[in-house]
């Protein structure tokens, strides 16, 4: 005989008891790994041992339980068992309800200790005066390019990247009442608003767009004028009681924020890695050939080059260079030792897991 739907809700309950104390009983055994780790000095934040507990999981789930899914609670897991361990402060690009808070979020989950600050330099700053053990940053856009400012701090700064967010960004347009014809001018943060360019043109032609420091301030702003509208994340919606009048009004499809998190230390090899580092060329006749050559003969992938003006000499300038793989693997230290005799310097900005 089939169950019926009383019988089913009692199942469902019996397994939620069942969830429940397993979760407690694996909050026990972190405790005590916490306590293992204080007396043996240890790191109490191994982000390798994370992405095992991903992969493993993701690999042995027989579903119907989406793997999306299964990251996304043990995300959560993991960073309420980080928290009974020691308390992890992350700071990022604030304010709250930007797309630098969901992508901070999306890595180290709702128990983390996220601080909002209101600069690239200031998490920066957070981080290397011991205040905060990892920041977040946004480094580019695949529509709107690079983030100059993060590439111009690592010129100074000794912190290391230790990880990569990839973001898919949907823009919503949110205003208080949620009706078009109340909508008389629409704020956001200057990037936005050129990815929604076309989808503003066409169907808010003449209508003012105001550029202000962020998502959430326009939000906020929407929230207190009824005839503004904002271009904003679905939870800048939630936490300024907004409508949405509009989902997902970018122009391209697959827009893509990247976003790094920076710390004091490398990370370790993971085995499907990327390194990224910085150097300062000697003007030579075919410089730029050679300075790729040691990385080609290799076999080591580049996945990008960028350059920066160096602001403290005109017409000289800092290359900015993403390859495969760690720095600890022979060919990418061979490749970046013989770089280094092409150059007036070479500096690694970290070596981390690649984002997938």
């Amino acid at each position: 005989m089939s169950k019926t739907l009383a019988d089913l809700r009692r199942d469902i309950d019996a397994i939620d008891d069942q969830i429940l104390d397993l979760l407690n009983r694996r909050a026990r055994c972190v405790i005590e790994v916490g306590r293992l780790k204080t007396g043996e000095k240890r790191d109490f934040h191994v982000p390798n041992r994370e992405r095992e507990i991903y992969e493993r999981l993701t690999g042995a789930n027989p579903g119907p339980f989406p793997n999306e899914a299964v990251r996304s609670v043990f995300r959560e897991v993991i960073s309420a068992s980080l928290s009974l361990e020691s308390p992890m402060k992350v700071a990022f690009l604030g304010p709250k309800a930007t797309f630098s808070h969901l992508a901070t979020l999306q890595q180290f989950g709702l128990s983390a200790e996220l601080v909002p600050l209101k600069s690239i330099s200031a998490v920066f700053e957070e981080v290397e005066k011991g205040r905060a053990y990892y920041g977040v940053v946004p480094v580019e856009n695949s529509t709107e390019g690079v983030v100059s400012h993060t590439l111009d701090m690592f010129m100074d700064s000794e912190l290391k990247i230790n990880a990569e967010i990839l973001l898919e960004v949907h823009h919503d347009l949110l205003s208080r009442t949620g009706r078009v014809e109340d909508i008389k001018k629409i704020y956001s943060h200057p990037q936005p608003i050129a990815q929604c360019r076309n989808w503003l043109e066409e169907h808010f032609p003449g209508v003012p767009l105001v550029d202000v420091a962020s998502t959430a301030v326009a939000a906020q702003i929407a929230g207190e004028d009824y005839t503004a509208a904002a271009i904003a994340s679905e939870l800048a919606a939630t936490m300024y009681d907004l409508k949405v009048v509009r989902k997902r009004i970018e122009d391209q499809v697959n827009n893509f924020t990247r976003f790094l998190v920076i710390g004091k230390k490398m990370a370790e090899r993971c085995g499907d890695d990327k390194t990224s580092l910085m150097f300062l060329i000697k003007d030579e006749p075919g410089i730029l050939y050679r300075m790729l050559e040691p990385f080609a003969k290799r076999g080591v992938s580049l996945s990008k080059i960028e350059s920066r003006p160096l602001k403290k000499k005109a017409w000289e300038y800092i290359f900015f260079l993403d390859l495969a793989g760690h720095v600890s693997e022979p060919a990418v230290a061979e490749a970046v030792q013989e770089l280094k005799g092409y150059c007036q310097f070479v500096k690694i900005l970290g070596s981390y897991p690649r984002a997938k």
